[in-house]
């Protein structure tokens, strides 16, 4: 195999393990084209491309990280990771931690990990890297990488998100759940959702948001109810797709263009989280994005002339 062949066969792994150190697509690509520079530009052929690459990626996407984690703190409102719709990399041995580890609450779990925390336990623990190759792609010794590890682990399995294990339960659950918001049906939205349940939004100070998360399965419902059938009267659309392994949808303006993504966390039959993420920053690799604060000026003209 040529270099460009051995790297194609290869770049879903190294996207897949970018994004997961990284939560983020843009930086993600961009890691992976690096890594593709420094292979290209190799003037000897590595024994095992797959352990050349997985380490330059993994390192770039450290690098990355580190000055990332400076301007997360500095970030106006949650963050969230940016949506990502499809995992190009699958092995159905690693199907469900693979699934697991792509959603967008196990994603902010892995915010709690050091940079190379993470490195670690994405390599060993997703993707099942032997310690020697983790050792090899972080850089440091294989006794520092179990220890390494037990940490990532004590700091994930204090909050690790559980999932509705059926996916067909859960997409029956997520139709329901979008048959009630497009009819504005405030009690069947509160049926579906968990008592103590949250609606949190990523507008990064780009974008409309809500100024807090709206806790509670009445107060979400109402507000559920009360804006999406005004987004509706000015032909804002929106299409299930599964979110981060999870169900979502993608909402758009009446040209076509992202206005913003809705993902669901569904556990024992309930909604228990449900996270928008309208900062176009991190819409853009999805098409072309709307225009947010349009949208809400039309909403609120809307809802004015309803009252």
């Amino acid at each position: 195999m040529s270099k460009v062949e051995e790297f194609e066969e290869l770049r879903p792994l190294l996207f897949s393990i970018a994004y997961r150190i990284l939560g983020s697509v843009g930086e993600a690509e961009d890691a992976v084209q690096e890594t593709w520079l420094r292979f290209d530009g190799s003037s000897t052929r590595p024994a095992s491309a797959k352990a050349f690459l997985s380490a330059a990626v993994t390192r770039i996407s450290i690098d990355v990280l580190r000055s990332a984690r400076v301007r997360r703190e500095e970030y106006v409102g949650p963050w969230f990771p940016e949506p990502l719709l499809s995992d190009p990399y699958q092995d159905p041995a690693r199907a469900v931690e693979l699934a697991d580890s792509v959603s967008m609450a196990a994603l902010l779990l892995l915010e709690r990990l050091s940079p190379l925390e993470r490195a670690v336990f994405v390599l060993r623990e997703v993707f099942a890297f032997e310690f020697g190759e983790v050792a090899a792609a972080v850089g440091r010794s294989e006794a520092a990488c179990r220890q390494l590890l037990v940490r990532a682990r004590r700091h994930m399995e204090a909050g690790r998100p559980r999932f509705e294990a059926d996916r067909q339960e859960r997409h029956e659950l997520a139709t329901r759940f979008f048959d009630a918001l497009k009819s504005g049906d405030v009690d069947g939205l509160r049926d579906l959702l968990a008592a103590d349940v949250q609606l949190v939004g990523d507008g990064g100070g780009k974008a409309p948001q809500l100024a807090k998360a709206v806790m509670g399965a009445q107060n979400v419902a109402r507000v559920l109810g009360m804006v999406f059938p005004l987004m509706s009267r000015i032909d804002v659309t929106f299409e299930p797709h599964e979110v981060n392994g999870q169900p979502g949808a993608i909402f758009r303006d009446r040209g076509g263009k992202v206005l913003h993504i809705l993902a669901l966390d569904v556990l024992d039959g309930q909604i228990q989280t449900i996270r928008t993420v309208i900062n176009p920053d991190k819409l853009g690799h999805l098409g072309p994005v709307a225009d947010a604060w349009a949208v809400d000026r039309e909403v609120k003209q809307a809802r004015r002339r309803m009252n």
